[in-house]
């Protein structure tokens, strides 16, 4: 079993920058695949950043060029830089992590690829 926590939602103008964190502990060997959701209100969760394993990253095309996911394996946390915010980047923010994609380069960014969640963290731009 792995948990996931995550931290560093809040608030902030247009155009500014928030840094996420989700700090991973458990059974990590098994979550070949991390990946940050987000969710607005009366809106579907939706995939806005994969990492794998070996690096490779995808990004939901609102977010690319101002997102960036990453990963320090010896803290076990995962990040997401997020700059020149938005007001539709406003939404509850969901860490992922999902098994290995195997020949595929990229992780899914598919919700039901990924086993377990974070409880997550808000990000409101105004």
């Amino acid at each position: 079993h792995v948990q996931l926590v995550e931290s560093g939602g809040g608030s902030v103008q247009s155009g500014g920058s928030l840094r996420l964190s989700c700090v991973a502990s458990g059974d990590t060997s098994t979550t070949h695949c991390m990946a940050w959701f987000r969710q607005a209100p009366r809106k579907e969760r939706e995939a806005v950043a994969t990492l794998s394993a070996n690096g490779g990253t995808d990004y939901a095309p609102s977010v690319k060029g101002r997102f960036r996911i990453s990963q320090d394996n010896v803290k076990n946390t995962l990040y997401l830089q997020m700059n020149i915010l938005k007001p539709e980047d406003t939404a509850m923010y969901y860490c992922a992590a999902g098994p290995s994609a195997g020949a595929l380069a990229l992780c899914p960014r598919v919700q039901g690829w990924f086993t377990y969640w974070g409880q997550g963290t808000q990000v409101t731009v105004s």
